[in-house]
């Protein structure tokens, strides 16, 4: 039986904990310095980048800058347009994607795999390849709305939610969760009468909570960080922008860093919170979620 020496297993430990706080300033720090630096006037704010100050609260602590930031740009319309095409891009993604899952893992037909791997392989394609043909092709396509009939989708909701529904990474994992399940409770379902989609909605929707929120989670994070260039390329109208375009309102003129800093704040923290929120049921979803080897 092996001896562990006191002080080489001290040693260690003290060594990993030290690393792990290292890492974790890296990533606390600089929220830490936009929170201290939203609450401070822009002078005491650039003078404070030199020192420690910058972290802390200290000086003329205020939130000014909040109510500044709030007068300058419609930020509660902007926060409402975000969450309006994050939620509705979600949902229908969700929907979209889990029945074409479903398609590939429990119907057969012919060329499903070969058309499985084509859509895991447009993973590898940036978006900013295909950024001005699509913009062309939404520019053409006529829209039936409340506003009545008109061509081009330009300055609208649709325009940012339909582009992004299908999604081969949250196919992938409804596929691999959908293999995990147990094939006899679809043959059961099958032989008793039930349609395909009756088993889509009745069994198989029902079992995949975990892959439902994994998937929620990773499209939530993906649509809120990338609400900037296809938005900034086809919303001119300010009614529909989404929060990460109406950044610019403060880089008009002068540069209003402490109102920068807000509203980088009221942007950030909020999905920080929801993250850490959600950090257990993530981690377990992932992990029940897993991709066979």
């Amino acid at each position: 039986m092996a001896v562990i020496d006191p002080a080489n297993h001290g040693l260690r430990l003290a060594t990993r904990y030290a690393v792990l706080v290292l890492v974790a300033a890296i990533f606390v720090l600089p929220l830490l310095f936009m929170v201290m630096s939203s609450l401070k006037p822009t002078d005491q704010l650039l003078n404070d980048t030199s020192s420690l100050r910058a972290f802390l609260p200290v000086g003329d602590i205020s939130l000014q800058n909040y109510y500044d930031a709030f007068a300058r740009a419609p930020i509660g319309l902007f926060v409402f347009n975000s969450i309006l095409v994050t939620v509705g891009t979600v949902s229908l993604s969700l929907l979209l994607c889990s029945l074409a899952a479903f398609s590939f893992t429990f119907l057969k037909w012919r060329g499903k795999g070969l058309l499985l791997s084509v859509t895991l392989a447009t993973l590898i394609i940036p978006f900013e390849t295909i950024a001005i043909p699509l913009l062309l092709l939404v520019s053409k396509l006529p829209w039936i709305g409340l506003e009545g009939f008109r061509i081009g989708w330009l300055n609208s909701y649709h325009v940012q939610i339909i582009p992004w529904i299908a999604d081969a990474l949250t196919i992938f994992l409804f596929v691999q969760y959908f293999k995990d399940l147990p094939e006899e409770l679809v043959e059961a379902a099958r032989v008793a009468g039930a349609s395909w989609w009756q088993v889509y909605v009745r069994i198989i929707m029902p079992l995949s909570g975990p892959v439902i929120a994994t998937g929620a989670i990773l499209k939530s994070l993906k649509m809120y960080n990338e609400q900037y260039l296809w938005p900034l390329i086809v919303v001119q109208q300010e009614s529909y922008r989404p929060i990460m375009v109406g950044l610019g309102y403060f880089f008009q003129l002068q540069v209003a860093w402490g109102e920068v800093m807000a509203y980088l704040s009221l942007i950030t923290v909020p999905v920080l919170v929801f993250y850490l929120m959600l950090q257990r049921a993530f981690i377990a979803s992932i992990a029940s979620t897993g991709v066979k080897g």
